[in-house]
């Protein structure tokens, strides 16, 4: 009812005011992900079909496209995002395949001492490999494409989505999770950007963790040696007693192993895992879905601590923001200087320290609203598409055989929070970033260092111990499942887990070494001391690019 109650609007605005919806122009990095790609393309036709925002012009959506930003290595799955390029837009979805080198004619388009001045941001054509930039590079080089092809830049919102997210939000049922599009983005954002004076706004997500694997591992280790401690006491065969009425719900960063560091207190010792499964199984059924899917969480799953959507009031209401979610965030024309900045340095935790940035900056301008999107980190599309992801790309996660290793994640997250808690500092302390010293910004990095490392040191040794003591419940002799050959091979998979958890969290772990080497530390500090110190020129350069690239190009609606 209410999809159709929408549709009848948009027929009716279509016929009689067709200048009050602003177009969308769509912004998908991808890399090395087509099975997350070909999730997120379904899941906008989805939405422009339910909802009909805009309504059609010969057969397409006429107020919605898609760019696609490709940052793929492997030939394959470039060929395979042109691919689903062509299939959406044949049915009816305006998706454009911004190639490597398209982005590198493009860049070329730029003068040459603008481009130079935001190589930071976009990219060194003369030195880039031209794949796996990274996302804030291909976000930003995004930019430039959108530009090219807005046909009435005053009339555009400009929304940036990740390849692993879907138009959808998940609530909880007595029958299990569901995956709902219950939200009519476009019409509540059109509809923010003209009432209220903002340039940016952003929403949260739902579902999988938004955060690296590196900083969940005491809190799921709770969570399975839970599981398992449940588990002993139901006999193999009974039915499936996973299945609770009421159960616990995660709350705000419940996922998080240090979310006091974002204000949000611990809310329980652990969360109960709910058997996804259906039909009416017993305990070795879960056991062995159970463990099929513990090692998806190196790949971002976290299967006890999903976030769910909640309806909080009108989505016409905002909230104050100062962190973006980077794969969920609008522009308007103006709002397109408030870049995600420091592409360059590959950190974690990008969002909220541009996010503390930008707030300063712009203050009400940046707003926050109720419209989360589906992330869908591990496994495909929730219902709408069949397999999994787990052999998709992932920056900092490198998969061999049994061992699935962390490291490059690892340190992109420590120095990340780095990063963030030390401009978070600087911003309580008044000062504004152009205008600290060298001395003020190297006295804030090795304070914030100092706790991080201490933080950091101490949830190590909470995961080594969580671990052993799971390693010791399931290699227990006197356990069913260690008398159950049917599951012989799912308490293998658990057994993989452990490993790949000391493998990554123990002390001679090369993440750790890597957090722990001096030398390494004052290399990173030292970069990210520079990035902070060139921040304002960089945004100034950038300023000067978006003028450049919009005197010299003409913008025509792409076909």
């Amino acid at each position: 009812l209410y999809q159709n109650l929408f549709r009848e609007q948009e027929a009716l605005v279509s016929a009689y005011d067709p200048d009050r919806n602003c177009d969308f122009i769509l912004c998908i990095p991808i890399a090395d992900r087509p099975e997350h790609l070909r999730g997120c393309l379904e899941s906008i036709l989805q939405l422009c079909h339910l909802y009909a925002y805009g309504g059609k012009n010969r057969g397409s959506f006429s107020k919605v496209s898609v760019i696609i930003v490709e940052d793929s290595k492997e030939r394959e799955n470039v060929k395979r995002d042109i691919e689903l390029a062509e299939a959406y837009t044949q049915q009816g979805l305006q998706v454009h395949h911004y190639g490597l080198q398209e982005q590198y004619e493009l860049m070329l388009r730029v003068p040459a001492d603008v481009r130079q001045a935001v190589s930071s941001i976009i990219g060194d054509p003369s030195a880039e490999d031209f794949y796996h930039k990274g996302q804030a590079v291909a976000r930003n080089l995004g930019y430039l494409k959108m530009l090219q092809i807005a046909s009435d830049r005053e009339r555009t919102l400009f929304y940036f989505v990740d390849s692993d997210q879907q138009f959808r939000v998940n609530r909880t049922t007595p029958d299990g999770d569901e995956y709902v599009y219950g939200l009519n983005y476009f019409y509540y954002i059109n509809r923010l950007f003209k009432t209220h004076d903002i340039d940016m706004l952003t929403g949260k997500l739902v579902c999988d963790p938004p955060v690296s694997p590196s900083v969940m591992a005491a809190n799921f280790l709770d969570d399975v040696i839970a599981f398992f401690q449940q588990l002993s006491h139901h006999a193999p065969h009974q039915v499936c007693q996973f299945h609770p009425q009421q159960r616990a719900m995660p709350g705000e960063a419940a996922y998080h192993d240090m979310a006091h560091l974002f204000g949000f207190e611990q809310q329980a010792e652990s969360y109960d895992y709910s058997c996804p499964l259906r039909h009416v199984h017993d305990h070795v059924a879960c056991l062995q879905s159970f463990a099929k899917r513990i090692n998806y969480f190196f790949f971002g799953e976290h299967l006890t601590r999903k976030s769910y959507f909640h309806y909080q009031g009108p989505f016409t209401d905002l909230s104050p923001a100062r962190t973006i979610y980077p794969g969920n965030y609008i522009t308007n024309f103006e709002g397109l200087k408030y870049i995600i900045p420091f592409g360059k340095l590959r950190l974690r935790m990008s969002g909220p320290t541009a996010g503390r940035l930008i707030q300063s900056e712009v203050h009400s301008r940046f707003a926050s609203a109720n419209l989360p999107m589906l992330h869908a980190r591990s496994l495909s599309g929730y219902g709408a598409l069949d397999g999994d992801f787990e052999d998709e790309y992932r920056p900092g996660v490198e998969s061999s055989m049994d061992t699935i290793d962390l490291s490059d994640e690892f340190e992109r997250q420590f120095f990340g929070d780095l990063m963030l808690f030390t401009v978070d500092r600087l911003a309580q302390s008044g000062v504004a970033i152009e205008e600290c010293t060298q001395r003020n910004l190297a006295e804030a990095f090795a304070q914030v260092e100092s706790e991080l490392l201490e933080l950091y040191d101490d949830k190590h040794r909470r995961v080594r111990q969580k671990c052993r003591q799971l390693s010791e419940i399931v290699n227990d002799e006197a356990s069913w499942w260690n008398r159950v050959e049917t599951v012989s091979a799912s308490i293998a998979q658990v057994k993989q887990f452990i490993d790949n958890i000391q493998h990554n969290f123990g002390e001679q772990s090369k993440a750790c070494q890597r957090i722990h080497s001096k030398s390494h530390r004052q290399q990173r500090v030292a970069e990210m001391q520079k990035a902070l110190s060139d921040y304002r020129h960089d945004r100034n350069a950038w300023d000067r690019m978006l003028d450049s690239f919009r005197d010299s190009s003409e913008p025509a609606r792409h076909h």
